[in-house]
């Protein structure tokens, strides 16, 4: 027998003893804390390092549903080190957003988020406080207004209206199946463009840039980081090229947006249709930033580029799952 199969055969009952006593110890520590603080929810068994993340599978909502229907509507959830309360029921979500709102506000901190939305100057992102209040106010007052969001019915319905005809004169046209796939994505950044910046982009480099920009962008705060949860392998981002990509596309997004402010400080015409509403979300933030009165702070092009982009996104996720919906229905029913 040579010395490494010796070693080997040596080593490798030493290695799985020593991670079942560490999992041993963890599953005491475990049972005394749960000894220790009574009022924690239920929970499923989790294991070490891992928690319950092998238990979300593919689609973490219908993981989630069954996990509910077996320990109720406030389950206790570990992914990797961060515990993680799940609410399932309409009364239980009241109570945390409404009546103890205050208490449970704070954020945590994602570093995905935190590297690509201008390290959290946003309303979704920033932690709970004066900051935070301030970003808040010039979003409901000035940016997502009763009022304002009538000013944009105009482009939601023109461009709906364009993407009616576009579908009608393809389906008749071509004797392929309509892409609706494309043709939504080609809307959700029309309206997106017009209600942000003041006009669209299609057709440019600038378009094109923006579209596999914001693409990327929700890829990337969607796909998982397992650094946030296991804080010893945040290392696997920069192995696996996540790290280059976020900082591409930051960096990306940031030229991109300098740019549009710098056009619309210069006061750029952007030939906007004559009984449409002539401002849009970028205007609006300059218009604060030379009126500090209506923010109550002094806001940076830092801040308007980080409101902006954050709004971006929700924009895009807003009209992205309600075409998906749609589709749904198209596929599933017979309309």
């Amino acid at each position: 027998m040579s010395n490494s199969s010796f070693l080997s055969s040596f080593l490798v009952p030493i290695i799985i003893t020593i991670i079942f006593i560490i999992f041993l110890i963890k599953r005491l520590i475990f049972n005394l804390s749960n000894t220790t603080h009574k009022n924690l929810p239920p929970s499923p068994l989790r294991l070490p390092i891992l928690g319950n993340l092998h238990q979300l599978g593919l689609y973490p909502h219908r993981t989630l549903q069954k996990l509910a229907q077996q320990y109720g509507p406030l389950m206790l959830l570990h992914f990797g080190s961060r515990p993680v309360l799940v609410v399932s029921s309409a009364d239980g979500a009241r109570e945390i957003m409404k009546t103890h709102d205050v208490v449970l506000s704070n954020r945590p901190k994602l570093s995905m988020a935190h590297k690509l939305l201008y390290q959290a100057r946003d309303i979704s992102t920033a932690p709970y406080g004066e900051y935070w209040r301030q970003v808040r106010s010039i979003c409901v007052l000035h940016l997502l207004s009763p009022k304002r969001v009538l000013s944009f019915r105009s482009v939601r319905e023109e461009e709906t209206s364009l993407m009616i005809d576009l579908i009608k004169r393809q389906s008749c046209e071509l004797s392929l199946a309509v892409n609706l796939s494309e043709i939504f994505s080609s809307y959700t950044n029309d309206v997106i463009c017009r209600v942000v910046f003041g006009r669209k982009y299609k057709g440019t480099q600038d378009g094109v840039r923006f579209k596999e920009l914001l693409g990327e962008l929700m890829r990337l705060l969607g796909s998982f980081c397992v650094g946030d949860y296991i804080t010893w392998l945040s290392w696997v981002n920069f192995v696996n090229g996540t790290d280059k990509a976020v900082e591409k596309v930051a960096k990306g997004f940031d030229s991109f947006l300098d740019s549009v402010v710098e056009e619309h400080m210069e006061g750029f015409n952007y030939n906007i249709s004559e009984g449409e509403d002539r401002q849009n979300f970028v205007d609006i933030l300059l218009e604060i930033q030379e009126n500090t009165k209506m923010a109550g702070f002094a806001v940076s092009e830092v801040n308007i580029k980080a409101i902006i982009l954050v709004r971006i996104a929700s924009l895009y996720l807003s009209l992205v799952y309600g075409y998906q919906y749609i589709s749904f229905l198209l596929y599933y029913y017979k309309i």
